[in-house]
């Protein structure tokens, strides 16, 4: 017990905490010092318990993954059993260097999934986690990546297609044996008779000869479920149509005697540009940025779906739109937009219809379109019970920003600059359970100096007792790091992760967007190494909000409201009163959502305020063209990468001489942004003066550059007057579109 206590002081102490993480992972009884010993990767907050690190630590929630166990050896002679969510077990190994590995089981479910590691069938002291991944989220590379010498391919497949269903992988029969690998293989049917026609949904698994056919939970490889077409009746062979229609007809039937889910799925967002921006998550089967192969989509360039399962029904939404982002509609096209009856991701507590991952939406949405139509012409009964929702009752989310230095703009369209150092609450709305933290630091120069200004570093999060999430730079300019309850999360494998009440999706390392149950998201950008961050809150946060970035109730006169609860007239928001109210939203230690696993963090940030009172930042813009700070404003609205567009928000910039200073201050008209550009000679301002934050969260205008005075100057003028005029068509086109909609809507009301 001495010891004990020992060790726990010593983790306090900023000198001795890599000393004390040391012992903890050499000594089972010095793991209780993990409660504060920040920088300790091997202990559980159980300290009875290991916290195990494998690799690889995701893969198909149809199992058979062989993982290893990194930075612990095992006797030779230990027979290692896995238990999965505390019920599923798979028998693990040891290797000849000492290396534990385990198999990972079916799971009928995706996200985090706890297990347990025992070398003797009844201690079970070795925890860790694995991510089960939906089987058509991997990359590619992953599924063909085990090496096999020679191995058998067999069929699984899931339980008959009907009303009442219990997830079911069952094996049928093995299509080959000891076959070479050359990278090919071809095969027939064995046969086109019942049982064997029965069953609709399927995938293929490459395991070992060694192993006896249709063992479980082996090491695999696994195609994508997909639609069992190789046992075709000979009603197919006689009349193909007939056949399908039969099939559809059959499902039309089973639709009309399952509850009604319409209801409970959302409208729609207007335009793709809101799509991409505020609502969902890319569907991986129609993406603009992997060339819009829309199978199920013909006609659209772009698909996504809603984040979160109904609440009811676990039912889906998937929108869609065309090439001049207009949304598209069932009743106009057969590739419009369809919700689902199973959300493709499934939903808690995933192991029962309609919410398993994957399964789910394909015996209920997939496998219909296909009967329907495509392998017969009957798409009306689809469109009956899919039919496409518009958007009349979308709303927008609200968005309350930070960037820059850092300026914000809070939920009611209120704008200020808060340049204090530490940790505060962005947005802390607690009848919603959901705190979103920034942290800033000082802004290095290009000279090495420190400036009296900081920058966001860092954004944490969490909404009711779900994982919490951090994105922060990384020394890696224009790079941010995800972690996950303190440790990184890879994004290696896929864009995406589904993890415990919260969504992660982060296509490169600049990116990262993160949503929540009750609609909530965080989208942060990494650029020109400063961070900017939108908070996106639903019409229900409505006079929730409280922070840094105000309350949410359409009155930007009472956006500032103290953590005391007072609020902070706009007439009197001078810059050491703003320095002062952003003080007094500063975190302490126990709320804190932040890890602090370097010397530096626990210095500056866990042993130090939450609010840095020795420092005090410049109240006046001071003139020097060498700092990158005051060109913070022009790179924000006038800059190739813009970080975030609020509708009605103008952007105006001056040209001035090389005598003229920086002068940043606000735009009367819109609350946006205004400054002088310094042009040294032999340059010139090509693009836009002035910009606007259109309805459909795009820029009006073209992308300003100072360019030389020379042809280059000519040629990038010519190239942005093209890319104007292909603006204007798509604006033209779709302003075209809306008036024929409101038109054909006038209509209908009058033949009401």
């Amino acid at each position: 017990m001495w010891a004990e206590v020992v060790f726990m002081l010593l983790c306090f102490s900023k000198i001795h905490a890599q000393s004390c993480a040391g012992q903890c992972s050499q000594k089972l009884e010095m793991c209780s010092c993990h409660a504060t010993c920040l920088s300790l990767q091997n202990c559980c907050k159980d300290y009875r318990q290991f916290c195990l690190e494998v690799t690889p630590y995701s893969g198909t929630m149809f199992g058979g993954t062989d993982f290893t166990v990194l930075h612990v050896t095992f006797d030779k002679s230990s027979k290692l059993i896995c238990r999965f969510n505390a019920e599923i077990e798979t028998e693990g190994y040891v290797d000849r260097d000492g290396r534990g590995h385990c198999i990972s089981p079916l799971l009928y479910e995706t996200g985090w999934i706890p297990f347990d590691i025992s070398t003797d069938g009844v201690t079970y002291n070795r925890q860790g986690t694995w991510l089960s991944v939906h089987s058509g989220k991997l990359d590619p590379d992953l599924k063909i990546g085990l090496k096999w010498s020679s191995g058998d391919t067999e069929r699984q497949v899931g339980e008959p297609y009907s009303d009442s269903w219990t997830p079911e992988w069952k094996f049928l029969y093995t299509l080959g044996r000891d076959l070479p690998n050359n990278g090919q293989f071809s095969f027939i049917p064995k046969s086109t008779e019942k049982p064997f026609s029965d069953w609709e949904l399927g995938s293929v698994r490459v395991s070992r000869t060694s192993d006896p056919d249709g063992k479980r939970d082996t090491e695999a490889v696994w195609s994508e479920d997909h639609a069992l077409a190789w046992h075709l009746e000979e009603g197919f062979r006689q009349d193909s149509t007939s056949w399908a229609l039969e099939k559809c007809l059959k499902w039309d039937e089973l639709e009309r005697a399952l509850p009604n889910f319409l209801n409970e799925t959302i409208d729609c967002p207007c335009t793709l540009a809101q799509a991409r921006g505020r609502h969902g998550q890319t569907d991986y089967g129609c993406d603009i940025e992997k060339g819009s192969v829309c199978t199920y989509h013909p006609g659209s360039v772009h698909c996504v779906r809603a984040i979160q399962a109904s609440p009811k029904y676990a039912a889906g939404q998937q929108c869609c739109y065309d090439s001049t982002g207009a949304q598209v509609l069932t009743s106009d096209s057969i590739g419009g937009s369809t919700p689902d009856r199973g959300h493709d991701w499934g939903s808690p507590p995933y192991r029962k219809p309609p919410r398993v991952p994957g399964m789910s939406h394909w015996l209920y949405d997939v496998l219909s379109f296909y009967y329907c139509c495509l392998w017969s012409d009957n798409c009306h009964y689809y469109f009956t019970h899919r039919p496409s929702s518009d958007c009349r009752t979308y709303q927008a989310p609200k968005a309350g920003i930070a960037f820059g230095d850092p300026h914000f703009i809070t939920f009611d369209g209120s704008s200020y600059t808060f340049n204090g150092k530490g940790e505060y609450y962005l947005m802390l709305a607690t009848e919603k359970g959901l705190s979103v933290q920034g942290r800033t630091e000082r802004v290095k120069l290009n000279n090495g100096s420190l400036a009296k200004a900081t920058r966001l570093s860092a954004v944490a999060m969490r909404e009711k007792d779900s994982d919490v999430i951090e994105v922060r730079l990384t020394d890696q300019e224009d790079h941010l790091e995800v972690l996950r309850n303190q440790e990184v999360l890879s994004f290696s494998q896929q864009s995406w992760v589904d993890l415990k009440g919260v969504f992660v999706f982060s296509s490169v390392p600049q990116n990262v967007t993160v949503m929540f149950p009750t609609g909530a998201g965080v989208e942060v950008r990494a650029r020109g190494g400063a961070m900017a961050t939108s908070v996106l809150l639903p019409r229900e946060f409505t006079n929730q909000t409280l922070g840094l970035l105000g309350r949410m109730n359409d009155d930007p006169d009472d956006d500032l409201v103290s953590s005391d609860g007072e609020v902070i007239p706009s007439d009197q928001s001078g810059a050491e009163t703003i320095l002062q109210f952003g003080a007094g939203w500063a975190i302490t230690n126990e709320t804190s959502l932040f890890a602090y696993d370097s010397q530096r963090l626990l210095n500056e940030y866990y042993f130090a305020p939450k609010h840095d009172p020795d420092f005090v930042p410049s109240f006046t813009v001071h003139v020097d063209p060498e700092d990158p700070l005051y060109g913070e404003m022009s790179k924000m609205c006038f800059g190739p990468g813009l970080w975030f567009c609020k509708p009605g928000t103008r952007c105006v910039l001056w040209v001035a001489g090389p005598a003229q200073e920086w002068a940043e201050g606000r735009d009367e008209v819109s609350g946006g942004v205004k400054g002088h550009l310094l042009l040294q000679q032999g340059y010139v301002l090509s693009g836009s003066g002035e910009r606007t934050c259109l309805e459909d969260g795009e820029w009006s205008g073209r992308t300003t550059h100072c360019v030389t005075n020379d042809i280059v100057g000519i040629v990038l003028g010519s190239v942005f007057a093209s890319t104007t005029l292909i603006i204007a068509v798509v604006a033209i086109v779709l302003t075209i579109r809306k008036q024929k909609r409101r038109t054909e809507e006038m209509e209908l009301k009058g033949d009401l």
